[in-house]
């Protein structure tokens, strides 16, 4: 569980918050395997008797004070007793010299088995299932096919499999006999999103899902079986759409709808967790849960909308509504959008980031990284049936939460969250509940978040080696409570907030911050708020500092001055560019899911890719340039390599030695730095090898932000129109306007 704070100390009341401009919040990371620090927490056993406060329902930890019959809850302060039981287990085992006492005496980051009436124990085996879409093209299959064959060897045995396609029918596949059979189901088209034949009358659910172990070459014979419909297929069953528009015939709302009720007749029997990988072509056009498309287009122009606010919110609540329904049925989707058409993730996102899923987008089928990433998701460990709280000490609250999860209807600061990997990330940012804010005699503010969490283990723990292959495929599901407590001091003064300011977690509040008014209000109202902010906050720093003249680079405090560059990168990113320039409405709903579940790092450096540079492959140069054109030719490195998260770029000067080798070889230095991160990456990064003076270079220019209009664009107002300079000339301007208001 690793947790940022915005600033090393908070600040002590209302006054020094607004004085020093800063975001006051932090990032969570909860199922990550350490913390910030990259200690482990301390594992123990029966956290459902970890004793609780009276008053606030705050677990117990190091940071309460501790006397033999009672305790001091850090949060609220209020005084709770212990059982004699309790107390021979905290206060005399807490004293033991050999470092014996329980988990939660020794460290403030624990993570504790439960035993919970129902579940502990229960036999469950890992269900997935691909539904995938057949109104689409070979290219669209072949891929798909590979994604799958990919996800079949990550698979844990004893996983069940299920093989579900869609178009302007439903087929069900049973493929545990020597040949496929699959049942098709016809979508009526003007449906209510009830399939007209339930899934489970037409095949049983436990023939529908095989075991891996046993059937993964018939699975991977029935995959060879999928074929597009046929345009004569989509033409008949579809007819004619709205306003005589000819319908394409994919059901994906219905397919979905009908696939979520037929999992939820076995959920907490066959399974703890079902996951769905749906894979799109294009966008639902079929029956109920159907999409206008039409919305996207030169419309706007002439009837006056703002496209980059009318593209952003939902079109209908149905996809919303079906997530509700998956989360009821213990349902996690995964969306994989494999189009360039525009398929309005606005509307879709909903089924898989409120279920707990993620939502993919590739461009096209040429290089789509798609396989690998289905692989990499697999293989790593993930959490399901999650509840998050936030607890704070009763100085202050918290004021708004971040993240893909659901909050819970009838308690404050609890989201529930299906499906949690150990890079998914949520946020926080924080209110003083009254004028007075931090006592000055009070010893800090404490933070405590808990994180009820099961995960699905083999039978026998992983020391059963001997275990015969039959128990091999059982597993039993493990509930288990993770509490991280944490103390943080009040800064003195605001100079002091300055030096403990961590630029990362500030820019993943404000990117939270920005997405959400850019949901609400439109792209250019985000734009508005992360340009404002930048110029209240370098207004205050130079009032603070007393400096006659503005002072936009932050030269007394090393701690803010990566903050300009971030906010002007940000305001440059796709995220917040505006439609005329060419942001297609999908692909920015795409990086508002990616960039709200990044941790810190990895959301800076998606933001502001780092360049370095290399003299050979074996050798670094310098370890960080700006991303301009001059860091090129001032440094007069022959090799530099771009990390964008995304894209991983090497790109070799124009003036390079011929003698240097092209690509690097495998066993150099720049490629053991280049593999590294794609191991560390949660999506898999493309990499490209670009000669200057030869290949097309423009995928590594483009990514030199800090000259001026770097695209040509030159649109008024656009944020392609400014380079570094003049957008810090443009902020010494209007912080001077603001200090004479």
């Amino acid at each position: 569980m690793a947790i940022r704070a915005t600033v090393a100390r908070f600040p002590i009341d209302e006054d020094a918050r607004e004085a020093s401009g800063i975001p006051w919040g932090i990032t969570l990371t909860p199922f990550a395997a350490a913390d910030e620090e990259g200690i482990p927490p301390s594992e123990g056993a029966a956290g459902h008797l970890l004793p609780r406060c009276e008053n606030c329902w705050g677990y117990l930890s190091t940071e309460c004070e501790l006397d033999q019959w009672s305790w001091t809850c850090a949060l609220c302060g209020a005084l709770n007793g212990f059982t004699s039981e309790a107390s021979e287990k905290y206060v005399n085992g807490s004293r033991a010299e050999d470092g014996s006492g329980s988990a939660e005496m020794r460290s403030s980051f624990v993570d504790l088995e439960m035993n919970e009436e129902g579940l502990e124990g229960m036999e469950a085996r890992p269900v997935y299932v691909a539904a995938v879409d057949l109104s689409s093209s070979e290219e669209f299959l072949e891929l798909t096919k590979s994604a799958l064959l990919a996800a079949l060897e990550a698979l844990l045995p004893g996983s069940l499999f299920g093989l579900l396609t869609f178009s302007h029918k439903i087929g069900i596949y049973d493929v545990q006999g020597p040949i496929p059979v699959v049942k098709n189901i016809f979508i009526h088209p003007d449906s209510d999103g009830e399939s007209p034949i339930n899934l489970e009358d037409a095949m049983p659910l436990l023939s529908f899902l095989a075991p891996v172990e046993i059937c993964k070459d018939r699975i991977a014979a029935a995959l060879e079986t999928l074929k597009p419909t046929t345009s004569w297929e989509r033409t008949t069953a579809a007819g004619q759409g709205m306003d005589g528009v000819l319908l394409g015939g994919r059901g994906f709302g219905v397919a979905m709808d009908a696939l979520i009720t037929y999992l939820s007749s076995e959920y907490g029997n066959t399974f703890a967790l079902a996951r769905v990988f749906a894979f799109l072509s294009g966008p639902p056009d079929y029956g109920a849960g159907q999409l206008d498309t039409r919305r996207y287009g030169e419309q706007y122009a002439s009837k006056g909308e703002d496209a980059d606010l009318a593209l952003l919110p939902e079109q209908t609540p149905f996809y919303r509504s079906l997530a509700a329904t998956a989360v009821q049925a213990g349902v996690c989707v995964d969306i994989f959008a494999v189009t360039n058409e525009y398929t309005d993730l606005a509307s879709l996102k909903f089924l898989s980031i409120d279920s707990g899923g993620s939502l993919f987008l590739y461009a096209n089928t040429d290089d789509s990284t798609l396989p690998q990433d289905m692989y990499r998701m697999l293989s790593r460990p993930y959490a399901f049936n999650c509840v998050l709280r936030l607890r704070t000490s009763t100085d202050f609250k918290t004021g708004h939460s971040y993240g893909h999860f659901f909050p819970d209807p009838k308690y404050e600061n609890v989201q529930h969250i299906i499906c949690c990997d150990s890079f998914a990330t949520y946020a926080y940012d924080f209110d003083f509940t009254g004028n007075e804010g931090f006592s000055r005699h009070m010893e800090g503010a404490v933070i405590q978040m808990a994180f009820q969490y099961t995960v699905v283990v083999p039978q026998g723990g992983q020391s059963n080696a001997g275990a015969n292959s039959a128990d091999k495929s059982k597993y039993i599901t493990k509930r288990r409570l993770r509490i991280r407590t944490i103390r943080y001091l009040a800064a003195a003064s605001v100079k002091e907030i300055y030096q403990g300011v961590d630029p990362e977690v500030v820019l993943s509040i404000l990117v939270h911050k920005v997405i959400l008014a850019s949901l609400e209000q439109g792209v250019r109202e985000g734009r508005m708020l992360i340009h404002d902010w930048l110029v209240v906050l370098t207004a205050q720093y130079n009032e603070l500092f007393r400096n006659i003249h503005a002072d936009v680079s932050f030269s007394e405090c090393p701690q803010l001055q990566p903050l300009p560059r971030l906010v002007f990168a940000l305001m440059r990113n796709p995220l917040l560019r505006f439609h005329e320039e060419g942001v297609h409405p999908d692909y920015r709903i795409y990086l508002q899911c990616l960039f709200s579940a990044l941790e810190p790092s990895s959301l800076n450096r998606a933001i502001y890719p780092m360049l370095t540079s290399y003299s050979t492959p074996d050798k670094q140069a310098y370890p960080r340039h700006s991303l301009s054109r001059a860091a090129l030719i001032t440094s007069g490195s022959p090799i530099f390599f771009l990390d964008a998260f995304t894209n991983l770029i090497v790109y070799y000067s124009s003036t390079a030695d011929p003698s240097l080798s092209f690509p690097p070889p495998h066993d150099c230095l720049l490629r053991s730095t280049i593999n590294w991160l794609k191991k560390e990456r949660s999506i898999t990064p493309k990499l490209t090898f670009i000669r200057g003076g030869q290949d097309d270079a423009s995928l590594f220019e483009n990514y030199l932000i800090e000259e001026q209009d770097v695209d040509g664009t030159g649109l008024p107002g656009a944020a392609s129109a400014m380079g570094f300079v003049s957008f810090l000339d443009e902020i010494t301007r209007e912080v001077v306007d603001y200090r004479s208001t």
